[in-house]
């Protein structure tokens, strides 16, 4: 006996649709840590840099800051924080940039995952490559001699308060500006930072008269709020998160209200 189907009861009829949102949010989440990983300036940015500032200056007495121990101490937690800032704010507002100039966030806003959803992929794309940032970090810190104190709670608020702050601030930049003034303005103040963030420098080698407003800003409030944490072994500082959320709050209101698809 024959167990064939009869052909007139199957149907060959398509039925297309869209993926389930969080499936078409993680293969875009995906994407984007693929394409951020296979860019060389982007890779430059991301790990060569913070783990060349890390290794150069831990190894080398640039300035006075101790013993070789204290030195890491002192540099791990800043750069935990230029980690953040390399990938959620210079390396985000670049490609989103670019992005926007070659009309692929447009055609990107035209396929049914939605525009939130896709801000939602680069924020998930942005977490995943600052965990292989920190993973690497602490692992070459250690190695130097690192020693690290205080909560991993409250290092985790920090460091997504933080990314928060920059990716917003990433977001209305390069939904305002054109391409190649995103790429200008987003080097200019990722080496501006660099130097006045209290990464590599202690912000009390700053002038007293500057040090409020460099307290204030991104870069200063992580790097001293995870150096108060992960060196001095203090609770969350609520003072430094109240800064970096505030920072987020006002930078997505207007980049919400600024950002620009085309």
């Amino acid at each position: 006996m024959s167990t064939q189907p009869d052909a007139g009861s199957l149907s060959f009829h398509p039925a297309p649709a869209a993926a389930p949102l969080p499936r078409m949010v993680a293969a875009q989440a995906g994407l984007e840590v693929r394409m951020i990983l296979r860019n060389g300036e982007q890779l430059l940015l991301t790990i060569v840099i913070p783990v060349l500032v890390l290794v150069l200056f831990a190894s080398v007495q640039v300035m006075d800051l101790g013993t070789r121990a204290a030195r890491v101490n002192f540099l791990t937690p800043g750069v935990l924080a230029l980690a953040v800032m390399s990938t959620a704010f210079t390396g985000l507002a670049i490609g989103t940039g670019f992005e926007r100039r070659y009309g692929a966030l447009k055609r990107l806003g035209a396929t049914p995952l939605p525009r939130w959803g896709l801000l939602l992929a680069k924020a998930l794309a942005v977490l995943a490559v600052e965990a292989l940032q920190v993973t690497l970090l602490a692992v070459v810190a250690q190695a130097l001699g690192w020693d690290p104190r205080g909560s991993a709670l409250a290092v985790l608020l920090l460091l997504l308060a933080g990314t928060a702050a920059f990716s917003t601030l990433a977001l209305l930049m390069a939904g305002t500006l054109r391409a190649e003034a995103t790429l200008a303005a987003a080097n200019l103040v990722y080496l501006l930072l660099l130097v006045s963030g209290g990464i590599a420098v202690p912000l009390d080698r700053f002038p007293a008269s500057a040090r409020p407003v460099l307290e204030a800003l991104p870069a200063g409030a992580l790097s001293q709020a995870l150096r108060e944490v992960l060196r001095d072994g203090h609770g969350l500082p609520w003072g430094a998160l109240g800064v970096l959320l505030a920072w987020a709050a006002v930078a997505g209101t207007l980049a919400a209200r600024t950002f620009r698809w085309e």
